[in-house]
């Protein structure tokens, strides 16, 4: 006869009450709940005020100074009319996204071309070049600001959209840079050394064989610098402010609060926010799963 071993009630001479529940049960649900308590708050807190603005664009401004937290009756589609043309919306939104497409190409290219090389070759001051890129996210661009103007300045690159797109690179590449060398680092060396034994060059190894693998890893920081650049406020009203007809988005709704304050035309005010939020939410809505998938990739190797 098997001997079994004893349990803690039996040796104690206690019985367990009948229907007890597993001890921890009480506390995860405890702890459960307060999670989804806090993720509900979080979400209204992010997500409330872009409702409300949103909301807002299309009421007139006499019934948002009546009730500012009402609903609209009606579409008052008048207020993106107005933001669009008469506030030049429009023309802000066209020199964002023409300087975006050069700023962020180039971003893409340089940082992923710089961080392949530091991730797949060594040789001598690989380490200092990293850490140098490292080092150019921990530098505050506002101590930057004097050099960089003058730098311009002298490049006759001010009031310009090469030197908004040149000046939007260099503020982007070392956090690039950085994110993508440890993510080239976990790509398989495999693929790349028979790519290299087939006779494909290093430029055709990159472009055909390495960067389609890093496919999530770059859709992840283009998204990153997607946002970072169409929001960006402090380099354009430095390099970019004697020419309103220049001006990039941020600059334009700026400009929008304080003429529509005194003008008193609120609901083109939040017409013109709402249109600046729409292509940043397509963006990401679009490329959500690339971005979650980039972000895991590193941490799944």
């Amino acid at each position: 006869m098997s001997a079994e071993p004893l349990s803690a009630d039996a040796v104690t001479g206690k019985a367990a009450p009948s229907g007890a529940a597993p001890v921890g049960r009480g506390e995860n649900r405890t702890l459960n709940a307060f999670s989804h308590v806090f993720l509900l708050v979080w979400v209204v807190m992010a997500a409330g005020p872009l409702v409300w603005v949103a909301l807002t664009a299309f009421r007139p401004t006499a019934d948002f100074l009546d009730d500012p937290l009402g609903l609209p009756t009606s579409p008052h589609w008048e207020n993106f009319v107005h933001a669009w043309t008469d506030a030049k919306i429009g023309r802000y939104a066209l020199n964002s996204l023409v300087i975006l497409a050069g700023s962020l190409t180039g971003t893409m290219l340089l940082g992923s071309m710089a961080a392949y090389v530091i991730a797949r070759f060594t040789f001598p001051g690989n380490r200092f070049i990293f850490l140098l890129f490292a080092g150019g996210m921990m530098f505050p661009v506002i101590l930057a600001l004097i050099p960089l103007f003058t730098i311009m300045d002298n490049m006759s690159l001010l009031d310009t959209r090469p030197g908004l797109i040149v000046a939007y690179i260099a503020y982007s590449l070392p956090f690039t840079t950085f994110f993508l060398t440890s993510f080239f680092r976990t790509l398989p060396t495999g693929v790349q050394e028979a790519a290299m034994i087939d006779g494909a060059s290093h430029t055709r190894t990159f472009f055909q064989v390495m960067l389609p693998m890093a496919k999530p890893g770059l859709v992840s920081i283009g998204i990153f610098n997607f946002l970072g650049q169409w929001n960006q406020y402090l380099l354009p009203l430095l390099l970019n402010n004697d020419d309103e007809n220049a001006y990039v988005l941020p600059q334009g709704l700026a400009a929008l609060t304080v003429s529509q304050g005194y003008a008193g035309d609120w609901g083109a005010l939040f017409a013109g926010l709402t249109l600046a939020m729409v292509p940043v939410l397509v963006v990401y809505a679009v490329f959500q799963r690339q971005v979650q998938a980039g972000l895991t990739a590193g941490a799944l190797k």
